[in-house]
């Protein structure tokens, strides 16, 4: 018959790097610019849930000579299941009557979320985790969430099987280690420098080294082994240690982009080993670090960590759309979030998540029952008429939600913007054949053709300036705005080289740049168009103008007003024309922010109409007057 587990002891610095961990991936979604590698709290996560896993399946094996695998999945379907699916109704319910522009898809992101796969269904889709402007989705955190779960299923299996075969446990601490490395290896294998990482962040096996990098820590550091009583000597190897680990995850946190390919090579790794560091020494008795992370606040935060990551996103897409022009006051929006955020959370700590971890679900048919017996509205349940309204609407919303629908203006602007990367390729292999051509039959002195007038009526021009713009030599280089007036940029100026990409960041541009000065396709006047997907630094920038080198400049800033980073980069832009003498700002935010005419249903890209407005303000800026 099998023992009791003894109750092991809670260690309370656990909270507090369950505190660093929110508050950076909290961060660096709020705070992209001063938070840049918050994203890193995930794997410290997966750490500490790798370790306390097996640390309580040891503790049950060493007592009982085996494992009850339906308790432990109980225990954790207790412990995760029901925040996550009240977030999900209240979240879908939301979507159904709010914002129904989300509804497509919802069904596939429930389901996938509840089976925990959902980190593969965002895969196979498409979606990616690094586009801040095209995957607005309530629920694109959630991948985690399928990562740990997926873990579960299968950990105590191969937990059980380990403990057999294994007649040390250092071997099997050996063989855990090594799939670990194997984990990482992939990771690293399968990262493409350039390419959106989307594949090796969200994948469970390449990311299953953070985890079990945890998981590998408890068979060779139990805390039941962990004496408090140490020599002096090892005490300061352990604090100095821990110390160590912390300012390095907090400063990795500050500095280190998910963008450098460091992260893929060996740095996501690295971070895990730091993390593995801190939980070792949080959870040894005999050292001073887990004094130092018990606190009330962290104490407070940590244990509603669920909640918070639970909550972030849907508070975050569902608040920044009402709001619709969050860039204009990034402090006071991110002040109410974060409110909004921890409210919620504390609702679900303290109503879902706390009670129903402690409910004995053998008797869930009766209890259920009872909620729904007469009578039906008392002081007792004030929540069954709403929570059934609510879990009704949730599930119209799901089973009618559409499945990779595109709407009609949604479909323009795709069209649109791929009839375009086929244009603008175009312009670089037949540059050459274009330039000649354009010698030959421009500037010839007389007068304007019937095409000319069109144009200098339609973009406001001079006769001078449509044929000064028909000679000219430029490069247009941007992001999928950019790319999207490819077609438009081409009738002013029919010797253009254009190069746009969607998601395109300037980080990423420097080598891009590189290459077309490399073609012979970088002409001497540069217009372009980058900083809608996201900020940037000013070594960034300077490394992006030393490729350009001395050739004219002109800078288009951005009109983004549903991303908090629109007046970062427009005030950089500022800073960045007044630093240099060859680069003039084309101020394209001034012009369009009031207009909303001018846009599609993103806000941000222009339609036709407000294409025209971009290319004339582009031409009457780099075009002389007469």
């Amino acid at each position: 018959m099998s023992k009791r587990l003894n109750t092991s002891r809670y260690i309370t610095g656990f909270d507090g790097i369950r505190t660093l961990a929110v508050i950076g991936v909290i961060l660096y979604h709020l705070l992209p610019t001063q938070m840049r590698g918050g994203y890193l709290g995930v794997p410290v996560f997966f750490v500490v849930s790798g370790y306390l896993i097996t640390d309580l399946l040891r503790q049950e094996w060493d007592q009982n000579g085996k494992i009850k695998i339906i308790d432990f999945y109980v225990r954790r379907m207790k412990r995760l299941y029901p925040g996550m699916a009240v977030m999900l109704v209240l979240a879908a319910a939301y979507i159904t009557l709010f914002q129904r522009n989300l509804l497509n898809n919802l069904r596939g992101v429930v389901v996938s979320s509840l089976l925990y796969y959902n980190n593969w269904w965002q895969i196979n889709h498409g979606l990616s985790y690094f586009d801040r402007f095209g995957n607005e989705s309530p629920f694109t955190h959630l991948w985690s969430l399928a990562v740990e779960g997926q873990n579960y299923l299968i950990w105590p299996l191969v937990f059980v099987l380990l403990m057999k075969i294994g007649k040390k446990r250092s071997r099997v601490f050996n063989i855990v280690a090594g799939i670990t490395i194997l984990s990482g290896i992939l990771f690293a294998v399968l990262y493409t420098p350039g390419a959106d990482p989307t594949r090796v962040y969200y994948g469970t096996d390449t990311r299953l080294f953070s985890v079990w990098m945890g998981s590998a820590l408890a068979f060779i550091w139990p805390t039941t082994h962990l004496k408090k009583d140490i020599p002096a000597k090892a005490k300061r190897i352990l604090d100095l240690s821990g110390l160590v680990s912390l300012i390095g995850l907090i400063s990795a946190f500050f500095l280190l982009d998910d963008h450098l390919t460091f992260v893929y090579y060996g740095g996501m790794f690295v971070i895990s080993i730091l993390a593995t560091v801190l939980v070792a020494v949080t959870a040894h008795p005999g050292a001073s670090l887990n004094r130092l992370l018990s606190n009330p606040l962290f104490s407070y935060i940590g244990k509603r960590s669920y909640g918070i990551y639970l909550y972030q996103f849907p508070v975050m897409i569902f608040y920044e759309a009402k709001v619709g022009n969050i860039g204009e006051n990034v402090l006071l929006h991110t002040v109410i979030e974060l409110f909004l955020i921890l409210l919620f959370s504390e609702l679900s700590y303290r109503f879902i998540e706390n009670p129903l971890r402690k409910f004995n679900y053998r008797y869930t048919i009766s209890t259920i029952r009872g909620w729904f017996s007469k009578p039906l509205f008392s002081w007792k349940k004030p929540w069954v008429l709403p929570g059934t309204l609510i879990t009704v609407v949730a599930l119209v919303g799901i089973v009618s939600a559409p499945t990779n629908y595109v709407d009609a203006e949604q479909q323009q602007l795709k069209d649109t913007i791929a009839a375009n990367k086929k244009a603008a390729e175009e312009t670089q292999k037949n540059a050459t054949d274009a330039a000649t051509e354009s010698s030959t039959d421009s500037s010839d002195g007389s007068n304007a053709t019937e095409a000319e007038q069109d144009i200098m009526t339609k973009y406001d021009l001079t006769e001078t300036q449509v044929k000064q713009a028909e000679s000219l030599d430029i490069t247009a280089f941007g992001d999928s705005v950019m790319l999207d007036a490819t077609t438009d940029l081409q009738e002013l100026f029919p010797q253009a080289v254009v190069d746009g990409d969607v998601g395109r960041q300037l980080y990423a541009s420097p080598d891009l740049i590189k290459s077309l000065k490399d073609q012979g396709l970088l002409r001497d006047t540069v217009l372009v168009g980058l900083g809608t997907n996201g900020s940037f630094t000013e070594a960034q920038f300077d490394s992006f103008m030393s490729e350009i080198g001395d050739r004219d400049v002109y800078w288009i800033n951005v009109r983004v007003p549903t991303q908090r980073w629109q007046n970062e980069v427009n005030r950089m832009l500022e800073r960045m024309a007044e630093k240099y003498d060859n680069m003039t700002l084309i101020d394209w935010y001034d012009l369009s922010n009031s207009q909303e005419s001018w846009f599609y249903e993103d806000r941000v890209h222009p339609n036709p109409d407000g294409m025209v407005e971009y290319v004339k303000l582009v031409a009457q800026t780099i075009l002389a007057q007469d």
